[in-house]
């Protein structure tokens, strides 16, 4: 009866396990039904098999003894009652496993897929706060004890709770005095397992921590080998890890040997036990008068044995429901983390050549809004940031209002991409504010570049048009409209952004420039990556645009991979682009080839630069210089060479980004 090591904990078991229990037999009472049935039987067969041992010991085992050519047909006839009823058991037992391995199967299909499916709803500060490789160990660890759970271990542990009930009224019936003595041994057992746990406890603690660092180490050998082998830091790393090797050696030696010392000392404790038994249970069949057989005997034995067994089983079990329920619990945390706020009512539509609503593709697309959606005043925003501009907004026709099948007015107001910022304050964490009072306008068919020191709020701010993160004080709105009125799927389906980071996906390059619109056709395909100078380069592939691309375009050199990141925003011919140190990975030969299509993927768009190559941004219609979250200086690159302040400093040499 050795008690195992103890795994981390859930920190509310009782309410995991309920909601376990809800997750797997909701809906399933046949099965339910079943299942009890087939705990009772194989419970109350194991209470039989030790009695019919009894029974067959008195019955015909003892009255045989000495006589000559004894008749065995009433034994025969026992042996085939009980073959039988052993064999109802065991059909029970395996259509039991058989069932709830399909339960555990479909319940674990059914909880990743709810998983991944509340993962992609999550706003971007989760991902930026939990580490990658937490989130993926819910996908797999926790739902693979989840998956041994729910297969067996709280059948196991429900049959075994069970077994030890019918199994205890059996031994008092029995024996009282046999009774005693178990009860006795096994305090001893408990007793003494639980002193060597308390010791192994703390070994066990330093072996994971020192496993952890090992890992650790590891990865960041692996990740690191180029640094590695270029400074020649091998021999120095590996008398780092034999450090890192030796305390985990140690730590496992001292954890496993006070471990492995808790089955021996269980064993002879239950050796003793048995021997202690035999001869009180003896003592008791001689000094009776045969009130107390040698069968009743040998059926407490049995039944002894069942009981210590599955107490066994329930110390076992119960660390194994814990480690599971906290694998639970972590993939309930994840399911009950808020989802990205989306409680914009305003859509995107296509619209027709006379600006009615389609549901064809047309490429004219339009904001469909009620008569609650307050549109911003974007004449008074422009006016704030440059006093010369005098002209007034246009009026709306009331005219161009419509109602649909619910009494609800609407119209729709020409997707543009004239992008306002008013007055936006913002924190990625409370009382830490990282952007402040940022105003700005861009009109259709500007471009607009940020420049400014690393940390300035470059990134921030583009980050905040999309609404991966949501602002803190201040108004945002696109074409007069405030996003947060506006359904994310639809907003972000008006952006396009190409980032310092590419990201490719294991599929074909086809595939990966497809992201930017699913529907597209291979003809569309090979105009975006003509747009963005890719076509060359993957007609070279060995399969052409069908090439596969694995693990983030391994084989592909860093320009060749942003090249299909330009392509697939390309194909995707959104309003509003973004591009976020977009060239910064490319060589300069490669980045004079992307920059005529880059000029032409911008032409009639709304775009918003953030470059540290300056003379990427001469040509925009206004520069922002960005120093500790606010904006310092804008204008053009004329104007601000001519006021000789930051920018120019920067744009002679006289500063350095940072």
């Amino acid at each position: 009866m050795a008690k195992m090591k103890m795994g981390p904990k859930a920190k509310n078991p009782v309410k995991t396990l309920k909601r376990v229990l809800k997750d797997v037999f909701k809906g399933r009472m046949i099965i339910i039904a079943f299942i009890l049935l087939s705990i009772i039987v194989t419970s109350l067969t194991t209470v039989y098999a030790s009695n019919f041992i009894g029974k067959f010991i008195d019955s015909f085992v003892e009255p045989m003894v000495g006589v000559i050519n004894p008749d065995w047909s009433g034994a025969i006839d026992a042996l085939v009652k009980y073959g039988v009823v052993v064999g109802i058991s065991v059909i029970f037992s395996y259509l039991q496993a058989y069932i709830m391995v399909g339960v555990s199967q479909g319940s674990i299909f059914k909880i990743r897929n709810r998983m991944f499916k509340h993962l992609e709803k999550l706003p971007l500060s989760y991902f930026d706060q939990n580490a990658h490789g937490s989130l993926m160990s819910r996908f797999s660890n926790d739902t693979d004890t989840l998956n041994q759970l729910i297969s067996n271990g709280l059948i196991h542990l429900i049959q075994a709770l069970l077994t030890i009930i019918v199994v205890f009224l059996a031994l008092i019936r029995n024996s009282w005095q046999l009774t005693l003595v178990v009860f006795a041994f096994i305090g001893i057992t408990l007793f003494s397992t639980g002193t060597v746990a308390k010791k192994s406890s703390k070994y066990f603690i330093n072996q994971q921590r020192s496993l952890g660092d090992v890992n650790g180490f590891i990865e960041e050998m692996i990740n690191g080998q180029r640094v590695v082998k270029v400074f020649n830091y091998e021999e120095k790393s590996k008398k780092d890890f034999d450090v890192l090797n030796e305390k985990l050696r140690v730590a496992m030696t001292q954890a496993n040997s006070w471990a492995g010392s808790m089955g021996p000392i269980s064993n002879n404790i239950g050796n003793l036990q048995y021997v202690v038994l035999v001869l009180v249970g003896a003592s008791l069949a001689v000094g009776s008068s045969g009130a107390y057989t040698i069968g009743a005997l040998a059926a407490f034995l049995q039944l002894s044995k069942s009981f210590s067994n599955n107490i066994g089983q329930i110390a076992n079990q119960m660390n194994s429901l814990l480690v599971a329920l906290a694998g639970a619990e972590r993939i309930y945390e994840l399911e009950d983390v808020e989802v990205e706020e989306n409680n914009g009512t305003v859509t995107l539509v296509n619209l027709d050549k006379d600006g009615n609503e389609c549901s064809e593709k047309t490429g004219s697309w339009g904001w469909k809004i009620t008569r609650d959606i307050v549109l911003n005043d974007a004449f008074s925003v422009k006016r704030d940031i440059d006093p010369e501009l005098f002209s007034e907004p246009e009026s709306v026709d009331e005219s161009e209002w419509k109602v649909d099948e619910n009494g609800k007015e609407y119209r729709y107001v020409p997707l543009k991409g004239e992008v306002i910022m008013k007055d936006v304050d913002f924190g990625y964490v409370p009382d830490k504010t990282v952007l402040h009072d940022i105003s700005l306008y861009a009109t259709p068919g500007q471009k607009i570049a940020f420049v400014g020191s690393t940390g300035a709020g470059k990134t921030t701010i583009t980050n905040l048009l999309n609404r991966f993160y949501n602002i803190k004080d201040g108004a945002i709105t696109f074409d007069g409209v405030n996003i947060k009125d506006i359904k994310l799927e639809d907003l972000r389906h008006s952006l396009g952004m190409i980032l310092q980071e590419t990201n490719l996906f294991t599929g074909t390059i086809k595939d990966n420039i497809k992201y930017g619109k699913l529907d597209a056709t291979d003809e569309e395909v090979e105009r975006a990556a003509k747009l963005a100078n890719a076509h060359d380069f993957i007609m070279m592939m060995p399969d052409g645009y069908d090439t596969l691309i694995e693990n983030n375009g391994e084989g592909l050199s860093q320009g060749q991979r942003q090249l299909l990141s330009i392509a697939r925003a390309a194909i995707a011919d959104p309003p509003v682009l973004v591009m976020d140190e977009a060239t910064s990975s490319i060589d300069t030969h490669t980045e004079a080839l992307v920059q005529s299509g880059m000029d032409k993927l911008m032409e009639g768009r709304t775009v918003f630069v953030i470059a540290h190559r300056l003379s990427t941004v001469r040509n925009s219609d206004a520069i922002m210089v960005l120093e500790k979250g606010r904006i310092i200086e804008r204008g053009t690159h004329d104007s601000l060479i001519e006021d000789e302040g930051v920018y120019y400093n920067l744009y002679t040499g006289a500063f350095e980004l940072s």
